[in-house]
């Protein structure tokens, strides 16, 4: 068909030990989808999407992301973008709305994740992930050992950025992959990143205080962030659909200077920050057997926040409360065909302060024309 037009449906349940209405990550601001999945059955991150050809020089791509929050069904337009096609010298341009390529997992539909839910420190800094709307450009280098390098350009109005500084067009990032294959049965792939935002009022969630006030915690200032991944995957003699192995590794910091305000104080509540957070995760996911998977992953953040008022920091969320956030989780999943999935999971979440026992039972299903996903 003309265009490509598929569905994702996700439905899962969710136990927990502690309320996840009262979850927090001690030393970050959270912001967009970082909370916890509600508890008991619901219906998970469903997507529709259209996708084409244009002609010989353009492809395009929307997708529409439904899910339940409270109650309420609501749809966002997740991704709209083109994409150039077969121009010279191994570039490629990108313009829209899309997913940022920082990092390794971000620019990966959640679907496609080993587990049900981002690592930590993706929910720290991204609220799971990074979107924008903006440019980018990508040169694969023509070299035997893979090489590509990128640049993207976005208007910086969406977490973790905000306001949309510089004339909407206040954030860049920059990253480089580079990879290639060990024998017939191991591939590897290394990738680095830079990003940085001009941040103009991004805020968190707000917190309630006596007389039904509430205040909004607001950053404004610079934001900067750099990342290292790494993935390794095995398969014997390149044969994936028998057995194989994946070990991937993720690190991320990021330094802001800026001052944070409480919206909604009277009087208003300021606070310089110089903030210094930095986190990673490490996973392996083991396929023992046609169509079954397991898999084991690790999460740990560490923040270093200072500014002039210790109690404005601590209503943003930026005072680490001496906790060191981490999390263990283990997952077995089977593999009806490259379209469905069912998947059992189980996190020991230490991640602030209340320890946590989280369960999780998720399906994944695609219907209709579904692409290859990446490395």
């Amino acid at each position: 068909m003309n265009p490509a037009i598929s569905m994702t449906l996700q439905g899962q349940y969710a136990g927990y030990k502690q309320d996840p209405a009262a979850y927090e990550l001690p030393g970050f601001m959270l912001g967009g989808e970082a909370g916890l999945n509600e508890e008991g059955f619901g219906l998970g991150h469903g997507e529709l999407v259209m996708s084409s050809n244009i002609d010989d020089r353009f492809y395009g791509k929307l997708t529409l992301a439904i899910a339940d929050h409270e109650g309420t069904t609501e749809t966002e337009l997740e991704e709209a973008f083109i994409e150039t096609v077969g121009l010279d010298y191994g570039l490629t341009i990108k313009a829209g709305r899309f997913f940022s390529d920082i990092g390794y997992l971000n620019n990966q539909h959640n679907h496609a994740w080993d587990f049900i839910d981002a690592p930590l420190i993706y929910r720290g800094l991204f609220g799971n992930q990074l979107i924008d709307d903006g440019l980018q450009l990508r040169w694969l280098a023509p070299t035997d050992l893979y090489l590509q390098l990128g640049a993207e350009f976005a208007r910086g109005e969406r977490f973790p950025s905000g306001g949309a500084s510089d004339d909407g067009k206040g954030t860049t990032m920059l990253f480089a992959e580079l990879g290639g294959d060990v024998s017939d049965s191991h591939s590897w792939q290394i990738g680095f990143s830079h990003w940085n935002s001009d941040v103009t009022g991004r805020e968190s969630g707000g917190h309630a205080h006596g007389g039904g006030a509430t205040e909004t915690p607001s950053f404004s200032g610079d934001s900067e962030i750099n990342a290292i991944d790494m993935v390794w995957k095995w398969a014997p003699k390149g044969n994936y659909s028998q057995k194989n192995l994946t070990l991937q590794f993720e690190y991320f910091q990021r330094k802001e200077n800026g001052d944070i305000e409480l919206v909604g104080s009277n009087p208003l509540e300021t606070s310089r920050y110089d903030g210094d957070q930095n986190g990673w995760y490490t996973q392996a996911v083991y396929q023992f057997m046609p169509r079954w998977q397991v898999g084991l992953r690790y999460d740990q953040l560490d923040s270093d926040n200072k500014g002039s008022d210790a109690d404005v920091l601590g209503e943003a969320g930026l005072d680490n409360e001496g906790h060191t956030p981490k999390r263990s989780s283990v997952m077995l999943e089977h593999n009806h065909s490259e379209f469905s999935l069912v998947r059992l999971q189980y996190n020991r979440d230490e991640s602030y302060e209340n320890s946590d026992n989280q369960f999780y039972l998720q399906y994944v299903m695609s219907i209709g024309a579904h692409g290859a996903h990446q490395f």
